[in-house]
């Protein structure tokens, strides 16, 4: 085959040094059907391709590999086959041919029906504040020691690019929710629309079309902050392009390497620093003398405005152990003992456990995100210590308990009597009635004065609750008496002899 640099060697001799044909075949030694070939041509490069390719082994099974390749092609991209795969596919089938004639049959039938499978699509544009995409990704992060996976909301808005980014443990719908607030909040406002996948926190089910039956809650959510949401086509992640590209890009730009924090609440504060850096930094796709934030500045006041927190928890039911404690998420939480014996409602947020019972909270607690663990506060269990009150020294939720200085100083010089326990117990029962403010100042007053007893304690308790005696009220001189009675017992003896 002809090099380009032959061609070029050949085409200056001939026409700009005038040389003859004979001339250039003995300098370049090269035949004169080539000479003519590249002088009659005008051609500066030539290519060589059959016009039939021999497939002596691939020819009895080119229906088969075709069928093979279609179905394969057919597939999502996680399920699709190698090339390898194929060749063993085939073999089984009887083909004895080598692997690499297979590979080259293969890319050739890519590239003929290439143009038939690739998917055309249109360019989208939004106005300033008429839509926003969401999506979840997962990253995997150090925690604490810990490697975790992570699930990251993501959030963006469609006309200024303006991302936020926040990571949680789970992808539940209580922290769909937050993930929304957090981001409503940052943006200071919402879109119009919400661009969502079909997550089952928010699509219940699907019908023919764009129709959805979406979760109550979720519709909730979106009537709250005035957004209409909008879910793509199933398995249609080019109808929400944007979020899908951002997920890509928070994982090779913030991802990666891997980072290591403390806490979810480390992470996420230096996620949110990275979003607004990244904002500031980079110029916008559509208008690139601007900066994302600087077109984010000018899409805000174009955002419905933001209407405050919406109360976002997952309801459900639940009911209370005789030990005080209610399951959620694998995990058990005590709850006052005033509920034992009756069903509650537990309101779980994306960072805390709310237990109600008939409208009233009968316990909140930080929410754990572990597996068999015991929440526990041992104010929940006091009014059953004035039944038994030796659950004091070994009860599960008294152990490792902080009190108080006051208290505990009382609490440590009651542990050598032989009724420690119930004179304790009788000093946090009032914790509940009077509250722990005026029972800490109790203790340090008896403890100032040399006295411990719970007796001594709840005197001073009492004595604070009394109302001192009141003010002596003067008599007005239009009430005053005239004549002062006189103390004269001489008077029953005149009745008396009367």
């Amino acid at each position: 085959m002809l090099v380009v640099e032959t061609i070029a060697k050949i085409r200056r001799a001939y026409f700009s040094l005038g040389k003859s044909i004979k001339e250039i075949c003995r300098d370049l030694r090269v035949s004169r059907k080539v000479v003519r070939k590249v002088i009659r041509s005008n051609a500066t490069e030539f290519h060589y391709e059959r016009s039939t390719q021999p497939l002596p082994k691939i020819g009895p099974w080119r229906e088969r590999l075709d069928s093979l390749l279609l179905e394969n092609q057919g597939k999502p991209a996680r399920e699709r086959l190698t090339l390898v795969r194929l060749f063993e596919e085939l073999s089984a089938f009887g083909y004895s041919g080598s692997y690499a004639a297979v590979r080259r049959y293969a890319l050739v039938w890519r590239k003929e029906h290439g143009a038939a499978l690739t998917q055309a699509y249109v360019p989208l544009t939004f106005a300033p504040g008429e839509a926003y995409q969401f999506d979840w990704s997962h990253e995997i992060v150090v925690l604490n020691g810990v490697t975790t996976t992570v699930k990251a909301a993501h959030v963006r808005l469609c006309h200024s690019r303006m991302m936020f980014v926040r990571a949680y443990p789970r992808e539940t719908q209580e922290m769909v929710f937050d993930a929304h607030e957090r981001a409503f909040a940052f943006f200071r406002g919402a879109c119009g629309r919400g661009v969502y996948d079909n997550m089952k926190t928010a699509v219940e089910t699907i019908f023919v079309g764009k129709d959805r039956q979406y979760n109550r809650r979720f519709l909730q959510m979106c009537s709250h902050h005035l957004v209409e949401p909008v879910a793509c086509t199933p398995a249609s992640g080019w109808e929400k392009g944007q979020v899908e590209n951002q997920v890509g890009l928070v994982r090779e730009r913030f991802f990666t390497p891997r980072l290591r924090f403390k806490s979810y609440d480390e992470l996420n504060a230096w996620l949110l620093d990275k979003c607004l850096a990244w904002a500031k930094a980079h110029a916008h796709p559509e208008r690139p003398e601007r900066t994302i934030w600087e077109v984010f500045e000018e899409e805000r006041p174009k955002l419905i405005p933001y209407r405050g927190r919406f109360d976002g928890f997952h309801a459900l039911p639940g009911s209370v152990s005789k030990t005080c404690l209610v399951r959620f998420d694998n995990n058990r939480y005590s709850v006052s003992a005033s509920a034992v014996g009756r069903p509650v409602d537990i309101h779980a947020y994306a960072d805390r456990i709310v237990i109600r019972q008939d409208g009233r909270i009968v316990a909140e607690h930080q929410r754990s995100f572990g597996r068999g663990e015991t929440v526990y506060d041992p104010w929940h269990y006091v009014p059953v210590l004035a039944r038994k009150p030796g659950a004091l020294r070994n009860g599960a939720p008294f152990k490792d308990w902080v009190l108080p200085a006051g208290l505990d100083r009382v609490r440590r010089k009651l542990a050598g009597s032989n009724d420690g326990d119930r004179q304790m117990v009788k000093i946090l029962a009032a914790v509940l009635s009077d509250g722990l403010p005026a029972v800490e100042a109790a203790c340090e007053q008896a403890l100032a004065e040399g006295v411990h007893s719970s007796d001594i304690v709840l005197n001073i308790l009492s004595r604070q609750r009394d109302p001192g005696l009141s003010e002596t009220i003067a008599t007005p001189e239009t009430l005053r008496l005239r004549h002062a009675p006189v103390a004269d017992c001489a008077r029953y003896d005149q009745l008396r002899s009367a």
